[in-house]
């Protein structure tokens, strides 16, 4: 398995502890492996907690109306570049 930048291991520990994934360690969630669907399985109610928490964490919004969404939550990879360009903390 790929090992995760330092910073996909941080993302992945902020979407394990949003979502209470108990049954997965952040270190373990392969960073091109879709989020949704056949991936981990988040759902819709999934990605607005996790929107919430990196709004919190990292200063900006995710809007839910925004088309590229599907591509910056396709994979732990896509959603940690696009923090690292968002990003004011």
């Amino acid at each position: 398995m790929e090992a995760l930048s330092s910073f996909e291991l941080e993302v992945a520990r902020l979407l394990v502890e949003t979502l209470h994934l108990e049954d997965i360690k952040p270190e373990e969630i392969p960073p091109e492996e879709p989020l949704f669907g056949e991936g981990l399985g988040l759902d819709s109610i999934d990605a607005l907690e996790l929107a919430l928490a990196i709004s919190k964490t990292y200063g900006f919004q995710l809007r839910s109306d925004d088309k590229e969404n599907r591509r910056v939550f396709a994979s732990l990879r896509a959603l940690s570049q696009h923090i690292e360009q968002q990003r004011t903390h």
